[in-house]
């Protein structure tokens, strides 16, 4: 039986940590005796406002639960990230306020996420067939579990009133025969991928809807499709829906049309638009060239609908002294403002042994790109 494990990553990148000011008229709570509740400010209209409770962050009840069998950091921070721009579709940043899950306990998606048995009914993995080989196993389907939760204020309370559930499917369930074996891996074909996500999304928007407190809000149920251990990138999400009223099944689901690169492409695979692989090539060939003590420059990619969207590049570089970092940060911001594209967001990271080094940030549409470098005292 696979183990699971709390992974401590930021569901909201750069989102939510902001200055916590309180809300306009919900500093005194929800009642005198009860808990007050503040929210965290807002940086501009592009991110939510978070919750704070009693002075403190509502973390979710049950974040960052998976099955443990992933050493793709790609996975889960494309999960999260991805989720969050999907909930932006239907619950707007001006309208609406985040708050971390608070419907789904540990415990339950932790059982959720397990193989189904007698001892565990709620499972929402296939129950073991008793086999061991790749081919022939039932493999695991369902990785995570992800709940964001969109509140609406009224006076001095925050109402539920809109919920994402996102569900991270398998394309290669990783496993072992004994505890000390070799791990072996069953991969899992796109086919399936979708159709046991599908399923699996029916079993959950019918669980949720009975759960206390739920009622009838809107409920976007979106799925992801995991890349595998050895990808240089994430997965990518695939479907969403958007049910409605007291809906407990999906009746209408609607594609996403999404990839995920790494730049430069690998010899032998075939990328996306060849003159966006042609501007990242002249950035890194200039910045090489001038700065030759570079360890890497690599790039990863999401496309949608084929279109570039967003773009990180991650710079590693073997400078030791704040001279060279600020000559090469500096130089980075006319290289990169001359050769990469303009028409998605992009953000370029400069880390050496010693840890991040400097950090560069376009916005889409935008031509000059702010940067900081990071000085140590």
């Amino acid at each position: 039986m696979k183990k699971f494990i709390l992974s401590f990553g930021i569901i909201l990148t750069g989102l939510l940590l902001t200055a916590c000011g309180s809300a306009d008229n919900l500093q005194g709570g929800t009642t005198s005796s009860g808990p007050k509740t503040q929210l965290t400010g807002q940086t501009d209209s592009s991110y939510y406002q978070g919750v704070i409770e009693n002075g403190r962050y509502q973390t979710s009840k049950s974040r960052g639960v998976s099955v443990q069998q992933e050493s793709n950091q790609f996975n889960i921070k494309g999960f999260e990230n991805g989720l969050l721009n999907i909930s932006k579709k239907q619950f707007s940043t001006k309208k609406y306020i985040f708050q971390e899950g608070q419907y789904l306990s540990t415990n339950t998606v932790e059982n959720w996420l397990n193989r189904k048995s007698k001892t565990n009914p709620t499972g929402l993995n296939p129950t073991s067939n008793g086999s061991t080989s790749p081919t022939k196993r039932n493999p695991l389907y369902l990785s995570q579990i992800d709940e964001q939760d969109f509140v609406v204020q009224n006076g001095k309370k925050l109402n539920l009133s809109g919920m994402t559930i996102g569900l991270a499917i398998n394309s290669v369930d990783y496993f072992k025969k004994s505890q000390n074996g070799p791990t072996l891996q069953t991969n899992i074909s796109d086919a399936q991928v979708q159709s046991q996500g599908k399923a699996i999304a029916n079993q959950v928007l019918q669980r949720v809807r009975k759960i206390k407190g739920v009622g009838n809000i809107p409920i976007v149920i979106a799925l992801y499709k995991q890349a595998s251990n050895d990808s240089l990138v994430g997965g990518s999400f695939f479907d969403y829906s958007v049910n409605t009223g007291s809906s407990s099944a999906v009746s209408t689901w609607k594609p996403i049309n999404q990839q995920t690169y790494v730049f430069p492409i690998p010899s032998g695979q075939k990328g996306p638009n060849k003159n966006d692989q042609d501007a990242f090539d002249n950035f890194k060939s200039q910045v090489q060239n001038f700065f030759p003590n570079l360890s890497g420059v690599v790039a990863q990619v999401q496309y949608t609908d084929g279109i570039l969207s967003g773009m990180n590049v991650n710079i590693t570089t073997q400078f030791y002294s704040q001279t060279e970092i600020i000559s090469f940060t500096q130089y980075l911001q006319q290289a990169a403002e001359k050769y990469l594209p303009q028409t998605a967001p992009i953000d370029i990271s400069v880390q050496s042994t010693e840890g991040m080094e400097s950090f560069l940030s376009r916005g889409i549409n935008q031509k000059n790109f702010t940067a900081h470098i990071f000085n140590s005292y």
